[in-house]
């Protein structure tokens, strides 16, 4: 069992694909992370031995990850906010910010089913 920066990371899976648990790091960057610590990316995260948990440890050391790249989204949007620009607005309306339609769609964001309006005839 494998634990990377407080992510318990899954025995069974590659490791690329194990690093994906940890917030901040995509398919790309874990494949880099392995090149960087030497770590075979075929094996499994379960067959590692300690020394190159330890690599791991230090690559991913080298990125911005977890707990630190939330606090650091949630600061550019209150930011974003603050100043009141168009992406601040819609963040306080939570409304879609990067140019969705909400006519139809956008349920994620606004939330729920759609109401039907009553009496509406043609």
């Amino acid at each position: 069992m494998a634990r990377i920066k407080n992510v318990v990371l899954p025995d069974n899976k590659k490791v690329p694909v194990g690093l994906t648990y940890i917030y901040g790091i995509g398919i790309a960057t874990a494949k880099k992370i392995c090149k960087d610590a030497g770590v075979d990316e075929n094996k499994r995260i379960g067959k590692l031995d300690n020394t190159e948990i330890a690599k791991l440890r230090s690559e991913v050391d080298k990125y911005t990850v977890e707990g630190d790249l939330r606090r650091e989204v949630q600061m550019n949007i209150k930011y974003h906010m603050e100043i009141g620009d168009y992406r601040g607005q819609r963040h306080k309306k939570k409304l879609p910010v990067r140019g969705q339609s909400t006519r139809s769609n956008a349920r994620t964001r606004r939330g729920g089913k759609k109401a039907t309006v009553a009496n509406k005839k043609k």
